[in-house]
Protein backbone atom coordinates (compact mmCIF):
# COMPACT_ATOMS: atom_id res chain seq x y z
CA UNK A 1 0.00 0.00 0.00
CA UNK A 2 1.69 3.26 -1.09
CA UNK A 3 2.43 5.73 1.57
CA UNK A 4 -0.26 8.36 2.10
CA UNK A 5 -0.10 11.90 0.25
CA UNK A 6 0.59 15.14 3.03
CA UNK A 7 -1.23 17.67 2.31
CA UNK A 8 -0.88 21.17 3.09
CA UNK A 9 -2.43 24.30 3.64
CA UNK A 10 -1.11 27.65 2.58
CA UNK A 11 -2.16 30.65 3.56
CA UNK A 12 -0.73 34.52 4.00
CA UNK A 13 -2.50 36.50 6.67
CA UNK A 14 -2.57 40.18 8.62
CA UNK A 15 -0.98 43.22 6.33
CA UNK A 16 0.89 42.23 3.20
CA UNK A 17 4.33 42.38 2.91
CA UNK A 18 6.89 42.51 0.09
CA UNK A 19 8.05 38.67 -0.78
CA UNK A 20 5.24 36.92 0.56
CA UNK A 21 4.60 35.53 -2.94
CA UNK A 22 8.48 34.07 -2.68
CA UNK A 23 7.43 32.06 0.22
CA UNK A 24 4.36 30.66 -1.74
CA UNK A 25 6.42 29.71 -4.45
CA UNK A 26 8.90 28.11 -2.14
CA UNK A 27 6.66 26.38 -0.54
CA UNK A 28 4.83 24.79 -3.49
CA UNK A 29 7.86 23.90 -5.57
CA UNK A 30 9.31 22.27 -2.40
CA UNK A 31 6.34 20.31 -1.63
CA UNK A 32 6.07 19.12 -5.14
CA UNK A 33 9.44 18.15 -4.88
CA UNK A 34 8.57 15.71 -1.67
CA UNK A 35 5.24 14.15 -3.23
CA UNK A 36 2.86 16.69 -1.38
CA UNK A 37 -0.16 18.45 -2.16
CA UNK A 38 -0.59 22.40 -1.21
CA UNK A 39 -3.69 23.78 -1.28
CA UNK A 40 -3.44 27.41 -1.23
CA UNK A 41 -6.50 29.40 1.51
CA UNK A 42 -7.39 32.72 0.32
CA UNK A 43 -7.69 35.80 2.19
CA UNK A 44 -6.43 34.11 5.08
CA UNK A 45 -8.32 32.97 8.46
CA UNK A 46 -10.92 34.70 6.50
CA UNK A 47 -11.02 32.43 3.90
CA UNK A 48 -10.66 29.56 5.83
CA UNK A 49 -14.32 30.01 7.13
CA UNK A 50 -15.75 30.93 4.08
CA UNK A 51 -14.40 27.98 2.06
CA UNK A 52 -12.11 29.38 -0.70
CA UNK A 53 -9.00 26.63 -0.57
CA UNK A 54 -7.94 25.39 -3.84
CA UNK A 55 -5.18 22.91 -5.15
CA UNK A 56 -1.79 24.78 -5.60
CA UNK A 57 0.69 23.48 -8.55
CA UNK A 58 3.99 24.14 -9.74
CA UNK A 59 2.71 25.93 -12.44
CA UNK A 60 0.50 28.30 -10.75
CA UNK A 61 3.33 29.50 -9.47
CA UNK A 62 5.47 30.84 -11.85
CA UNK A 63 6.55 34.14 -12.24
CA UNK A 64 5.84 35.74 -8.60
CA UNK A 65 8.83 35.54 -7.31
CA UNK A 66 9.46 38.93 -7.87
CA UNK A 67 5.77 40.24 -7.53
CA UNK A 68 4.64 42.47 -4.61
CA UNK A 69 1.39 41.58 -2.55
CA UNK A 70 0.13 37.98 -2.28
CA UNK A 71 -1.80 35.98 -5.10
CA UNK A 72 -3.67 34.22 -1.96
CA UNK A 73 -5.06 37.35 -0.91
CA UNK A 74 -4.52 38.69 2.79
CA UNK A 75 -7.51 39.74 5.40
CA UNK A 76 -7.34 40.39 9.02
CA UNK A 77 -10.03 37.86 11.06
CA UNK A 78 -11.80 38.80 14.37
CA UNK A 79 -13.60 35.32 14.41
CA UNK A 80 -9.89 33.82 14.51
CA UNK A 81 -9.26 35.71 17.75
CA UNK A 82 -12.25 33.98 19.59
CA UNK A 83 -11.87 30.43 21.41
CA UNK A 84 -15.06 29.07 18.99
CA UNK A 85 -13.44 30.66 15.92
CA UNK A 86 -10.26 28.97 16.29
CA UNK A 87 -12.15 25.41 17.16
CA UNK A 88 -14.35 26.21 14.25
CA UNK A 89 -11.10 26.65 11.87
CA UNK A 90 -9.42 23.72 13.23
CA UNK A 91 -12.42 21.24 12.76
CA UNK A 92 -12.82 22.79 9.03
CA UNK A 93 -8.86 21.92 8.16
CA UNK A 94 -9.65 18.21 9.39
CA UNK A 95 -12.45 18.15 7.00
CA UNK A 96 -10.82 19.16 4.46
CA UNK A 97 -8.01 16.36 5.52
CA UNK A 98 -5.14 19.09 5.46
CA UNK A 99 -2.44 17.30 7.54
CA UNK A 100 -0.45 20.59 8.55
CA UNK A 101 -1.14 24.26 7.55
CA UNK A 102 2.13 27.14 6.72
CA UNK A 103 0.92 30.31 8.15
CA UNK A 104 2.76 33.34 6.69
CA UNK A 105 2.60 36.65 8.76
CA UNK A 106 2.86 38.45 11.89
CA UNK A 107 2.61 37.83 15.47
CA UNK A 108 -1.25 38.30 15.04
CA UNK A 109 -0.97 35.42 12.42
CA UNK A 110 1.30 33.50 14.48
CA UNK A 111 -1.10 33.33 17.71
CA UNK A 112 -3.79 32.09 15.13
CA UNK A 113 -1.60 29.16 14.03
CA UNK A 114 -0.75 28.48 17.77
CA UNK A 115 -4.18 28.25 18.46
CA UNK A 116 -4.59 25.48 15.90
CA UNK A 117 -2.21 23.31 17.13
CA UNK A 118 -3.60 23.29 20.45
CA UNK A 119 -6.79 21.98 18.92
CA UNK A 120 -4.48 19.17 16.88
CA UNK A 121 -3.54 20.86 13.64
CA UNK A 122 0.35 20.90 13.09
CA UNK A 123 1.27 24.40 11.90
CA UNK A 124 4.75 26.20 10.72
CA UNK A 125 4.72 30.24 10.88
CA UNK A 126 6.63 32.63 8.67
CA UNK A 127 7.07 35.60 9.81
CA UNK A 128 6.57 38.11 7.33
CA UNK A 129 5.80 42.28 8.36
CA UNK A 130 7.38 45.01 7.23
CA UNK A 131 7.67 45.88 10.88
CA UNK A 132 10.29 43.40 11.61
CA UNK A 133 8.54 43.60 15.53
CA UNK A 134 8.91 40.26 15.90
CA UNK A 135 11.15 39.07 18.75
CA UNK A 136 11.92 35.83 17.82
CA UNK A 137 13.55 36.70 14.07
CA UNK A 138 16.21 39.25 13.57
CA UNK A 139 14.67 39.43 9.95
CA UNK A 140 11.17 39.57 8.49
CA UNK A 141 9.85 39.15 5.10
CA UNK A 142 9.10 42.38 3.36
CA UNK A 143 11.08 44.50 5.79
CA UNK A 144 13.91 45.44 3.47
CA UNK A 145 11.96 46.02 0.63
CA UNK A 146 9.55 48.82 2.66
CA UNK A 147 12.99 50.23 4.13
CA UNK A 148 14.12 50.58 0.22
CA UNK A 149 11.08 51.98 -0.70
CA UNK A 150 10.79 54.28 2.12
CA UNK A 151 13.88 55.63 1.85
CA UNK A 152 13.68 56.07 -1.82
CA UNK A 153 10.71 58.40 -0.80
CA UNK A 154 12.69 60.40 1.93
CA UNK A 155 15.82 60.90 -0.18
CA UNK A 156 13.56 63.00 -2.81
CA UNK A 157 11.98 64.63 0.15
CA UNK A 158 15.03 65.93 1.58
CA UNK A 159 16.54 67.46 -1.89
CA UNK A 160 12.98 69.49 -1.96
CA UNK A 161 13.46 70.38 1.55
CA UNK A 162 17.01 70.91 1.50
CA UNK A 163 16.44 73.52 -1.93
CA UNK A 164 13.60 75.30 0.10
CA UNK A 165 15.46 75.81 3.25
CA UNK A 166 12.39 73.83 5.13
CA UNK A 167 11.71 71.10 7.68
CA UNK A 168 10.16 67.68 6.68
CA UNK A 169 8.37 65.71 8.81
CA UNK A 170 7.88 62.08 7.08
CA UNK A 171 5.76 59.46 8.94
CA UNK A 172 6.77 56.12 8.07
CA UNK A 173 5.12 52.59 9.25
CA UNK A 174 6.09 50.21 12.02
CA UNK A 175 2.92 50.01 14.18
CA UNK A 176 4.30 49.97 17.56
CA UNK A 177 7.85 49.63 16.96
CA UNK A 178 10.87 51.95 15.92
CA UNK A 179 12.58 49.59 13.65
CA UNK A 180 11.57 50.93 10.25
CA UNK A 181 11.75 54.28 10.88
CA UNK A 182 15.63 54.16 12.80
CA UNK A 183 16.94 52.05 9.42
CA UNK A 184 14.76 55.36 7.59
CA UNK A 185 16.48 57.93 9.46
CA UNK A 186 19.54 56.05 9.20
CA UNK A 187 19.78 55.90 5.51
CA UNK A 188 18.08 58.76 4.82
CA UNK A 189 20.97 61.04 6.79
CA UNK A 190 17.58 62.41 8.90
CA UNK A 191 18.14 65.18 11.43
CA UNK A 192 15.68 63.67 14.10
CA UNK A 193 14.05 60.16 14.11
CA UNK A 194 11.20 59.76 16.82
CA UNK A 195 10.71 56.29 17.75
CA UNK A 196 8.45 54.78 20.39
CA UNK A 197 11.25 53.44 22.28
CA UNK A 198 12.16 56.57 22.78
CA UNK A 199 9.81 59.44 23.82
CA UNK A 200 10.61 62.61 23.00
CA UNK A 201 8.38 65.92 23.16
CA UNK A 202 7.41 68.33 20.51
CA UNK A 203 9.51 71.29 22.31
CA UNK A 204 12.95 68.73 22.40
CA UNK A 205 12.02 68.71 18.95
CA UNK A 206 12.37 72.01 18.75
CA UNK A 207 15.06 72.70 20.86
CA UNK A 208 17.00 70.41 18.30
CA UNK A 209 16.01 72.28 15.37
CA UNK A 210 17.79 75.79 16.69
CA UNK A 211 20.65 73.63 17.66
CA UNK A 212 21.21 72.51 14.26
CA UNK A 213 20.50 76.15 13.44
CA UNK A 214 23.53 77.28 15.17
CA UNK A 215 25.38 74.43 13.30
CA UNK A 216 24.90 76.09 10.01
CA UNK A 217 22.05 73.63 8.77
CA UNK A 218 19.38 75.68 6.95
CA UNK A 219 16.88 72.17 6.57
CA UNK A 220 15.81 69.66 8.96
CA UNK A 221 14.30 65.80 8.16
CA UNK A 222 12.83 64.56 10.95
CA UNK A 223 10.98 61.10 10.49
CA UNK A 224 8.88 59.77 12.67
CA UNK A 225 7.14 56.53 13.68
CA UNK A 226 3.56 55.02 12.91
CA UNK A 227 3.45 54.12 16.40
CA UNK A 228 4.67 58.06 17.46
CA UNK A 229 2.40 60.07 15.13
CA UNK A 230 0.99 63.36 15.25
CA UNK A 231 3.27 64.84 12.48
CA UNK A 232 0.76 67.09 10.85
CA UNK A 233 0.67 68.49 14.36
CA UNK A 234 4.25 68.81 14.60
CA UNK A 235 4.94 70.33 11.33
CA UNK A 236 2.83 72.96 12.58
CA UNK A 237 4.21 73.69 15.56
CA UNK A 238 7.75 73.64 14.04
CA UNK A 239 6.57 76.26 11.48
CA UNK A 240 4.27 78.83 13.77
CA UNK A 241 7.14 78.53 17.13
CA UNK A 242 10.26 79.10 14.92
CA UNK A 243 8.77 80.75 11.49
CA UNK A 244 10.62 78.43 9.41
CA UNK A 245 8.48 76.28 6.42
CA UNK A 246 7.24 73.29 7.32
CA UNK A 247 5.75 70.17 5.96
CA UNK A 248 4.45 66.70 6.86
CA UNK A 249 4.00 64.12 4.61
CA UNK A 250 2.85 60.59 5.35
CA UNK A 251 3.89 57.63 3.26
CA UNK A 252 1.46 54.97 4.28
CA UNK A 253 0.76 51.88 2.60
CA UNK A 254 2.99 53.09 -0.16
CA UNK A 255 6.22 50.92 2.02
CA UNK A 256 3.98 47.50 1.79
CA UNK A 257 4.24 47.45 -2.53
CA UNK A 258 6.35 47.48 -5.02
CA UNK A 259 9.07 44.54 -6.17
CA UNK A 260 10.54 42.50 -2.98
CA UNK A 261 13.88 43.24 -2.53
CA UNK A 262 16.72 40.01 -3.78
CA UNK A 263 17.19 39.89 -0.14
CA UNK A 264 13.71 39.85 0.66
CA UNK A 265 13.03 36.78 -1.75
CA UNK A 266 16.29 35.16 -0.86
CA UNK A 267 14.96 35.16 3.09
CA UNK A 268 11.32 34.26 1.80
CA UNK A 269 12.47 31.36 -0.60
CA UNK A 270 14.72 29.89 2.00
CA UNK A 271 12.54 30.19 4.92
CA UNK A 272 9.13 28.69 2.65
CA UNK A 273 11.96 25.49 1.26
CA UNK A 274 12.82 25.05 4.93
CA UNK A 275 8.71 25.09 5.88
CA UNK A 276 7.72 22.87 3.21
CA UNK A 277 10.82 20.30 4.26
CA UNK A 278 9.85 20.44 7.98
CA UNK A 279 6.01 19.21 7.24
CA UNK A 280 7.11 16.67 5.18
CA UNK A 281 9.65 15.32 8.32
CA UNK A 282 6.81 15.69 10.81
CA UNK A 283 8.52 18.34 12.38
CA UNK A 284 5.77 20.93 13.17
CA UNK A 285 4.52 23.30 15.41
CA UNK A 286 7.46 25.44 14.86
CA UNK A 287 8.55 28.79 13.61
CA UNK A 288 11.05 29.05 10.91
CA UNK A 289 13.41 32.46 12.26
CA UNK A 290 16.72 34.19 11.57
CA UNK A 291 18.91 34.38 14.12
CA UNK A 292 22.91 34.58 14.30
CA UNK A 293 23.18 34.56 10.62
CA UNK A 294 21.29 31.68 10.22
CA UNK A 295 17.86 30.16 9.20
CA UNK A 296 16.89 27.61 11.98
CA UNK A 297 13.33 26.58 13.05
CA UNK A 298 12.02 26.80 16.63
CA UNK A 299 9.00 26.06 18.77
CA UNK A 300 6.10 28.00 17.73
CA UNK A 301 5.58 28.73 21.27
CA UNK A 302 8.67 30.06 22.02
CA UNK A 303 8.64 32.06 19.08
CA UNK A 304 5.30 33.72 20.23
CA UNK A 305 6.52 34.57 23.74
CA UNK A 306 9.91 35.98 22.83
CA UNK A 307 11.03 39.00 24.27
CA UNK A 308 14.04 41.16 23.20
CA UNK A 309 15.30 44.01 24.21
CA UNK A 310 15.06 47.19 21.88
CA UNK A 311 19.07 47.64 21.02
CA UNK A 312 19.42 51.87 20.72
CA UNK A 313 23.18 51.02 19.23
CA UNK A 314 21.13 52.61 15.38
CA UNK A 315 19.73 54.69 17.53
CA UNK A 316 22.48 56.49 18.28
CA UNK A 317 24.30 56.47 15.26
CA UNK A 318 21.91 58.80 14.07
CA UNK A 319 21.81 60.87 16.29
CA UNK A 320 25.75 61.17 16.28
CA UNK A 321 25.41 61.59 12.46
CA UNK A 322 23.01 64.15 12.23
CA UNK A 323 25.37 67.09 12.53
Amino acid sequence: MADKQIRVGLLTSGGDAPGMNAVIRAVVRTADHFGMQVYGIKAGYEGLFKGEVQPLDPKEVTGIIHKGGTILRTARCLEMMTEEGQERAANILKVLKLDAVVVIGGDGSFKGAQALSKYGVGVIGIPATIDLDMDCTEYTIGFDTAVNTATEAIIRIRDTSSSHERCSVVEVMGRDAGHLATWCGLTGGAEEVLIPEYPMDEDSVIAQILSNRAEGKRHNLIVVAEGVGGSDALAKKIEKTLGIEARATILGHLQRGGIPTALDRMHATVMGYMAAKAIQEGDVNKAVVYRNGRHALIDLAEAIDAKEIYNPELYEITKILAI
